[in-house]
């Protein structure tokens, strides 16, 4: 049976729709669906007349879109990669970047104007971009666990694989914080340096807990890609079965090349579902990293924040009960490969 899909517009009136019906008040409804009360009450009372057929999103007229239902529906997931992985500095998205996304991932070429009425029709705001992951597909995030994933152990220990998880991070000057005892009234000062300089991290986690880094004061690319895998090849083990997302810095003409050149021998490639990061046990390493380790850090500059991330990773590194956890996190259980 497929997965019925909506628009974003048309989700957030079901959403409403459905809130209503939990008894939700309309002011609480619009405060978490970022609407007007008017519009909940409208959405509401059309349901009540017509039904959910009510809620159906109504085509425009006009000039149809040169991009289809599906690709407008990856272009959140595109934009949550960040905008380091397209090649930009900084992790912030205007229009003119995207606009150059659109022209990279789909050869068509938009207005700053075309880019902001297409981002607000899909839920993004014009201050800091967030994905609500409205077409993440939670069956298949559950397929993936349940199937796919026992699959690939299977084939890892088939074919004598080292399996390894592939995800990227950056690491700031600026803290990352958490709460912390103190004298009442009296709050606790970290003076930082006001700057967005941080390292690019790609990290690697085998399913023995196994961690490998690759560290960079620079924007991460596909040669860094090509970097950290011949680095795998030499200390893993010159068979793997690599796991990672769709982030743009995998699919560079520079990994592709690497793979065609015979390295898709050594290195066979495993995705993960779109809009799944918590599918990565990678990722509890980075919050495991900022979260605890090196939590409340104040550092003068890249070097020393370097040498501190080394440290906090050799700390993660000696505790095996802890690298574990990441899968168990990720709902991801290890049988013995």
């Amino acid at each position: 049976m497929g997965i019925e899909r909506f628009s974003a517009k048309e989700w957030r009136r079901r959403e409403a729709w459905h809130l209503h019906k939990l008894g939700l008040k309309q002011r609480d409804i619009a405060v978490a669906l970022e609407v007007t009360e008017g519009a909940v009450s409208q959405w509401c009372g059309a349901v009540r007349q017509g039904g959910l057929k009510a809620l159906v999103e109504r085509p425009r007229s006009g000039r149809p879109s040169r991009l289809s239902q599906q690709q407008q529906c990856l272009i959140p997931d595109f934009l949550w990669h960040g905008a380091e992985a397209y090649g930009f500095r900084g992790e912030v998205w205007t229009c003119l970047r995207v606009v150059a996304v659109l022209e990279e991932e789909f050869g068509l070429h938009y207005s700053k104007s075309q880019v902001s009425r297409l981002l607000k029709a899909l839920g993004w705001t014009p201050q800091i971009p967030v994905t609500r992951a409205i077409q993440r597909d939670e069956a298949a995030i559950r397929r993936w666990r349940a199937e796919t994933w026992p699959q690939i152990q299977q084939q890892a220990r088939q074919e004598r694989r080292t399996l390894v998880f592939i995800d990227e991070s950056g690491f700031y000057l600026l803290p990352s914080l958490v709460k912390t005892y103190a004298p009442r009234g009296r709050t606790p000062i970290l003076k930082e340096w006001q700057t967005r300089d941080h390292l690019s991290v790609m990290g690697g986690l085998t399913a023995e807990g196994k961690i490998y880094t690759l560290v960079r004061q620079e924007s991460l690319n596909g040669l860094h890609t090509v970097e950290f895998l011949l680095h795998l090849l030499r200390e893993v083990g010159s068979r793997l079965l690599v796991i990672w997302d769709g982030s743009p810095i995998h699919r560079r003409r520079e990994v592709k090349e690497f793979l065609a050149q015979g390295a898709a021998r050594r290195i066979h490639i495993e995705s993960l579902p779109f809009y799944a990061p918590d599918l990565n046990p990678v990722e509890w390493l980075w919050r495991q990293l900022k979260e605890s380790e090196m939590r409340n850090l104040v550092c003068l500059d890249l070097e020393e924040l370097h040498m501190q991330f080394h440290l906090a990773v050799g700390r993660v590194r000696g505790r095996a009960s802890l690298t574990s956890s990441f899968f168990t996190g990720a709902g991801l259980p290890v049988g013995k490969l």
